[in-house]
């Protein structure tokens, strides 16, 4: 989808206003530029990318580009995988990721009679108190409950009756997994699951849907760009709508960077459109996905992108084979007797690389006859022979925060 006229305006804006703030990234790398330059859809595509390492390199506040006393909350990655990025936010950002937030509950059928249960992390992150704004922008009643304490978690779903969980995928599973074995599913009043911060395949999806009795709904966002909400897919169908009154979506091939066609496999890229406290142009945000053209079945006019299949940068390589963590679970879909769980540890060992997929089986199935099937189904779908070790459901972790799931012990 081309640029628009009005978006190309706030682009130039947001552009304005950065490189006019001294030590401001964008300042230094558009050195020269003139924005009222960009006038046309071919301009904004000669625009560098941003990335994430010019974030880091920003450190703390070299992405700021307002005036302090306009600053009115920072939040900030984990930095697990490096220097974290400090996103500062003006009272118009708040304002915005809470608009945006409320859209993704209203269009996924939720209510000012609702409870929502929050369970994702406060404070730095800016999960727990994005779905908080929404929530509360929304009218409905927030329950912040933060990650953890899974007694008191169940506690507070019965007794305040809670009727949307929002947390990640792992957690849920964890949460639907531990009401089951306490035998309190009749005890609770879950309608709708609002599930984000990391990617999960069909099986995980189907097992936390079936255990909580729930509609479950995919909401996209990252720290750089407001954080979750900026997209969720609707009642109707599986893909996603994003706000692009708020944000602009390329989808480019992650190795030329040119825009792909619509429908094809490529690298999410968002420009921010209003954004005030840190504008990002071009972002590269390495997330895997596809741009629907096709309106869609329930009447919203946002357009659409499908579900995140991955991350270009969570590829790991085997024996010379690119693999991803969808291709680990598209394998692991196919196989019957196969449940939603899966660990993957990629060693080196007397000269070779060796690749142990470990996963979860359903009680009854035969040990044996599923692990030769899901060898067979590896390497005939990813062209890779791997050792398979097929395990008791709960025999691998749960986490309350995010899974790791590929450990490359190799480096």
């Amino acid at each position: 989808m081309e640029i628009s006229a009005k978006q190309l305006e706030l682009v130039r804006k947001s552009i304005k206003a950065a490189m006019a703030k001294n030590g401001n990234l964008y300042q230094k790398k558009l050195a020269g530029f003139d924005p009222d330059d960009l006038k046309t859809a071919e301009d904004f595509k000669k625009l560098p990318f941003t990335e994430k390492s010019e974030l880091r390199e920003g450190y703390p506040l070299g992405i700021q580009a307002v005036p302090d006393e306009e600053v009115v909350r920072i939040h900030s990655s984990s930095g697990t995988t490096g220097t974290p990025i400090i996103i500062p936010y003006t009272k118009q950002d708040v304002d915005d990721w809470a608009m945006m937030f409320a859209r993704c509950y209203r269009l996924a059928g939720i209510t000012n009679k609702d409870r929502i249960h929050i369970t994702p992390g406060y404070g730095l992150w800016t999960a727990g108190i994005g779905f908080q704004l929404g929530c509360e922008l929304l009218g409905a009643m927030a329950i912040p409950m933060g990650p953890g304490n899974t007694d008191k978690q169940l506690k507070m779903m019965v007794d305040l009756e809670s009727t949307v969980l929002c947390a990640t995928s792992s957690y849920a599973l964890l949460l639907a997994e531990e009401i089951e074995r306490r035998g309190i599913r009749d005890q609770i009043k879950l309608r709708k699951g609002v599930i984000g911060s990391e990617r999960w395949g069909d099986k995980m999806r189907a097992r936390i849907a079936n255990e909580l009795g729930v509609e479950l709904y995919d909401i996209y966002g990252l720290t750089e760009i407001y954080g979750p909400g900026i997209g969720i897919n609707c009642e109707k169908e599986e893909h996603m709508h994003y706000w692009d009154d708020f944000i602009y979506l390329e989808i480019i091939d992650p190795k030329t960077g040119e825009n792909v066609p619509d429908g094809k496999i490529g690298e999410i890229v968002i420009t921010t459109l209003r954004k005030q406290g840190a504008p990002l142009i071009r972002y590269r945000t390495h997330d895997l996905c596809f741009i629907v053209p096709e309106p869609c079945s329930c009447g919203c006019e946002f357009p659409r992108i499908g579900r995140i299949i991955g991350r270009s940068d969570d590829m790991v390589k085997v024996k010379g084979v690119n693999i991803y963590p969808g291709q680990v679970e598209d394998v692991l879909r196919n196989v019957k007797g196969v449940s939603s769980e899966y660990q993957v540890m990629i060693d080196h060992l007397n000269g070779r690389d060796i690749m142990t997929l470990f996963f979860e089986m359903e009680a009854g199935a035969d040990k044996d006859a599923v692990e030769l099937a899901v060898a067979d189904e590896f390497k005939t779908k990813v062209g890779l022979k791997i050792v398979p070790k097929g395990v008791a459901i709960g025999d691998l972790p749960r986490s309350e925060k995010k899974s790791t799931r590929i450990f490359d012990n190799r480096f």
